[in-house]
């Protein structure tokens, strides 16, 4: 007999900056190590998403982030178990200190040609085609080459 858990809830930032937006690096020895992510995490109890988000951020990045515009929760099975990844297009606040590595490997400002999926955590993928397809700010077309020289940026 197989049990079905709830979705963990998770947020994720969609760091904008200057035209540009933040992936990072999940760190050696957690689940997807080593995949580029926009930053984020889990949904404690008797927090919002958006607490969520301010909260992971100013933890693993330093920094403070206003929303801009919330983008979909998107349902994603892991073999591990259900997310529910809730999105949200951000920038950093006009006091927000830089991000920095706390808990990443590593972090990459990238323009919206630049996104890639090939080693993305995969359910971040629905969240680069939000953004390429859905904001409004959006006057670039969807590139047809996803995976364009990432590793040199």
């Amino acid at each position: 007999m197989s049990h079905t858990f709830p979705p963990i809830h998770v947020v994720c930032a969609v760091i904008l900056k200057e035209g540009r937006f933040l992936l990072a690096q999940r760190p050696q020895g957690k689940r997807l190590a080593g995949c580029w992510e926009f930053p984020g995490g889990k949904v404690e109890e008797a927090e919002t998403p958006e607490q969520a988000l301010h909260r992971e951020i100013l933890e693993e990045l330093g920094c403070r982030l206003q929303i801009i515009q919330p983008g979909p929760a998107i349902p994603w099975s892991y073999h591990w178990g259900e997310i529910l990844l809730h999105s949200f297009l951000c920038e950093l606040t006009a006091d927000s200190p830089m991000p920095e590595t706390r808990e990443h490997q590593a972090f990459r400002w990238l323009s919206e040609s630049e996104l890639f999926h090939d080693g993305l955590a995969p359910a971040d993928g629905p969240v680069i085609d939000w953004l390429l397809k859905g904001r409004p700010l959006n006057t670039l077309q969807k590139p047809t080459r996803l995976n364009k020289n990432h590793n040199n940026h």
